[in-house]
């Protein structure tokens, strides 16, 4: 039987990159490209909408960097991911520790090869829940401490300036450039990407439920199950939001055993 395929994506902002990395790929057998992506936001995008198995993804990008693709993502990170990097030293030890693949840049076609190869071995071998370990204590290692929890979230309105008590919030939303603070029957834009604003909320009130809403665990009146691994989830506000597949992981925190 066939083997299907190894989706690829590829990311890097630089033409020069992404020429080197379709070059050495159209010379490999068994091997799709899917998509190409010249930022972190189409990165993501992509990544959603084409499912590959395997992203080669550049880390130094402009506005959403490679770090920052992933933490979006969540739990939709491809089965296997190769970083391409320009990082010190310090970056790649651990890389090497976690056993994450990465390719140095200028990187030639052998180690390309290899680090293509060790995806391709893991890809039959790893569980998706292995990698997303090994990925969690990278960005661990690499990214910078998480911001101190808020207590209260300044909001422009008017001309003025009023102070949202964290404690307050029913929901936060995403919505273009700005996330929505829902207070009972009022909202109230900010300009933050909701990824910055679940950092800032505190862990043991807030859990992220989608890609798009965040929930005050206090204000949860009821989960019903639907479809395909997803739930509803009812406030106490009456206001339903949709807690996706990929976050299944966060029931017990909204208190499903």
């Amino acid at each position: 039987m066939n083997t299907p395929d190894i989706r690829v994506l590829i990311v890097d902002d630089e033409p020069l990159g992404r020429d080197r990395l379709r070059n050495f790929l159209s010379r490999e057998a068994g091997v799709n490209i899917v998509g190409e992506a010249t930022n972190g936001e189409e990165a993501v995008r992509l990544a959603r909408e084409l499912l590959p198995d395997l992203m080669f993804l550049d880390i130094q990008m402009p506005g959403l960097n490679g770090f920052g693709v992933l933490d979006q993502l969540g739990g939709e990170v491809p089965p296997a991911v190769i970083f391409c990097t320009a990082h010190d030293e310090f970056a790649l030890k651990a890389f090497e520790v976690h056993a994450v693949d990465y390719l140095l840049k200028p990187f030639d076609r052998d180690r390309f090869r290899t680090a293509l190869g060790r995806a391709s071995d893991r890809l039959r071998t790893t569980q998706r829940d292995e990698l997303s370990a090994r990925l969690a204590a990278v960005l661990q290692q690499l990214q910078p401490a998480a911001p101190k929890a808020l207590d209260r979230i300044p909001v422009k309105t008017n001309g003025r300036v009023i102070f949202i008590g964290v404690a307050e919030i029913d929901w936060v939303g995403s919505a273009d450039n700005y996330v929505e603070l829902h207070v009972g029957a009022h909202s109230h834009l900010v300009r933050d990407t909701l990824t910055k604003m679940e950092q800032q909320l505190p862990p043991e009130k807030f859990v992220r439920i989608s890609r798009t809403a965040i929930v005050n665990v206090d204000r949860v009146q009821e989960l019903q199950p639907l479809f395909h691994g997803e739930y509803s989830v009812t406030l106490k506000t009456g206001v339903k939001l949709t807690l996706s597949r990929s976050h299944r992981d966060q029931l017990a925190r909204l208190g499903m055993k």
